[in-house]
């Protein structure tokens, strides 16, 4: 029995059951298979200044060499958005599923849902346990698809048993920390059940394609909605908030060994937490895609098939915008707002090139890049560019959930008054989901009268009609929130002195990003039309002599492929 896939809660009507197409990969089609890169942070303007050349750096030649010469023969769409929210989570889900959060319910990797319950086990990160009953009414509970749910957040190989040094995946992920659904049977929600529609990943491998997929949690082990574990032929997901340890055999491609600990100085906890460090994490990823194009699995220890969708996210741009390393006093981030990286981000530019550098030198080495496509975007911008506009709201205020959890209108798992809790969805945009529907009204009067504490004084505030035009009704969808809250631009609901930016909202830094789609066939390009990440999936099917409509988002939502493409 083919699955439906359904969008909101029963009473809404947007729910589909997938096509069963009867198609195959085109084997007379010029576009044989598609590398998919995620650089984690990266805007349009990163890739014109870097692609381009700015006078005050490298002597003003192009400081991405690689992204040059693949803009070259590149359409490269210069007003593309991110999904709104622009967090990771909904990032990715819509770059690979061609669906807005209304569709697929994704908001964020810490959100809320009205419909499921508790975890069996409190997870890694602090959510909760609590009860579930088979039939009962859900108590509804904060959803996490994150570093949580792994069996042991602090090893690279996410704890799963009898696994290699970076190596957990699948197995990986703890079934106890998942968050459970009473309607069945208290069953946990893995991430690609999470996803309310079906992946391009499902649907390539449908068809007899090879699916491939590398990123920094098992828990995006989501982008296999639809069909399951089962899309993806290989997986990789050394968990990237896991305690920093030496790589023996992994060299970067700017040629620094990893075999030991880098930055030993820095905050070890997580890879995030220096320039360094999260090079040698990123490698790890780099490498699977090398191994990949060799027809190997990702570790590179038997031999497969070349993908025909493949790909990974890099962290080390996004990690290189944001951090303030106090343990050696390096600042990153940018210089102004024209974006002119620091010499901190410029080497994490220069690291992400060297990696594409090295793609590309594979593919063409195998005789693979003619046939190839390959597609660079962002799951998210950062914000904001300007370093001047930065506040880390915490210290100067508080925040909309701060507000209404002193108020008594904000489920327990939610709130900032739960001390050993995973805390809010708050990053520069704060999202609200409320114990009570019915108290919005009163809780938006609240944040109106506390608007200037709460960073919002020049921001926007949507609920009612204002969120229903771009959400679903949050009286029938048990994923929408209640209230969205976008603060003054560059205020992030953080305490921390050791960031310059975040993501997750909706401001023109956080959603304006790189996208380029490159073939050795195709002629350059410049769009300037609007488009949206979301447009990657049906054009990668499209691409792959596929119909974009095998997608339930596609279906649902109307998203086109993207213009101008020179698709055979």
């Amino acid at each position: 029995m083919t699955k439906k896939i359904c969008a909101g809660a029963i009473g809404l009507a947007i729910c589909l059951a997938p096509q069963m197409y009867s198609q195959h990969i085109n084997e007379r089609n010029a576009i044989r298979r598609v590398l998919l890169i995620s650089v984690d942070g990266m805007h349009a303007v990163d890739f014109a200044n870097c692609a381009n050349g700015i006078s005050t750096i490298n002597n003003g030649a192009p400081y991405c060499p690689a992204l040059a010469a693949l803009g070259k023969t590149g359409i490269n769409y210069v007003a593309a958005s991110t999904s709104k929210t622009s967090d990771s989570f909904p990032g990715l889900t819509a770059i690979v599923t061609g669906g807005s959060p209304a569709f697929t319910g994704v908001y964020y990797d810490v959100a809320y849902s009205r419909n499921f319950d508790a975890p069996a086990k409190t997870t890694g990160n602090g959510l909760g346990a609590g009860t579930c009953t088979i039939g009962g009414t859900p108590t509804g509970t904060t959803t996490e698809y994150e570093e949580g749910i792994d069996i042991d957040k602090t090893k690279v190989n996410g704890g799963a048993p009898g696994a290699a040094l970076t190596d957990g995946g699948l197995a990986s992920i703890d079934t106890q920390k998942l968050v459970r659904d009473p309607s069945n049977s208290c069953n946990p929600v893995y991430p690609w059940d999470f996803v309310r529609a079906n992946s391009i990943f499902s649907v390539i491998h449908q068809a007899g394609g090879y699916a491939a997929w590398s990123d920094k949690h098992p828990a995006y082990a989501s982008v296999a909605s639809g069909l399951g574990p089962i899309a993806l032929d290989d997986f990789y997901a050394p968990e990237i908030n896991s305690i920093v340890v030496g790589l023996p055999g992994v060299t970067t491609p700017t040629g620094v060994s990893c075999a030991t600990i880098l930055d030993p100085g820095s905050d070890l906890t997580a890879w995030t937490n220096s320039f360094q460090n999260i090079q040698c994490y990123d490698t790890l990823k780099v490498d699977a895609i090398l191994n990949e194009i060799d027809g190997k699995n990702h570790l590179g220890t038997r031999h497969t098939q070349v993908p025909t969708i493949f790909g990974m996210n890099f962290q080390a741009l996004s990690v290189g915008q944001k951090l303030v390393e106090a343990s050696n006093g390096v600042t990153g981030g940018y210089l102004d707002a024209a974006a002119t990286p620091s010499p901190a981000l410029l080497n994490e530019f220069q690291f992400v090139d060297a990696s594409i550098g090295a793609f590309v030198k594979e593919l063409k080495a195998k005789g693979l890049y003619d046939s190839t496509m390959i597609v660079i975007t962002a799951k998210h911008g950062q914000s904001p560019i300007d370093p001047s506009r930065y506040v880390s709201q915490l210290i100067n205020g508080t925040s909309p959930v701060t507000l209404l959890s002193n108020a008594g209108y904000i489920p327990f798992s939610e709130s900032t008054n739960n001390p050993t809790g995973i805390g809010p969805t708050e990053d520069d945009v704060s999202l609200i989901w409320l114990t009570n529907s019915s108290d919005t009204l009163a809780a938006v009067k609240i944040l109106e009268a506390n608007a200037t504490a709460a960073g919002i004084a020049l921001g926007q505030i949507y609920y009612g009609p204002s969120l229903i035009l771009n959400y679903n009704d949050p009286t029938l969808d048990p994923r929408t929130p209640d209230i969205i809250v976008t603060p003054n631009v560059g205020v992030t609901y953080s305490g921390s002195t050791a960031k310059l930016a975040e993501h997750g909202g909706f401001a023109h830094d956080d959603t304006n990003v790189i996208l380029l789609l490159s073939n050795s066939s195709f002629q350059p390009q410049t769009v300037r039309v609007e488009v949206g990440t979301s447009q990657v999936a049906p054009t990668i099917l499209q691409a792959l002599g596929l119909n974009p409509s095998a997608l339930t988002a596609v279906q649902a939502e109307g998203t086109s492929v993207l213009p101008v493409v020179p698709l055979q």
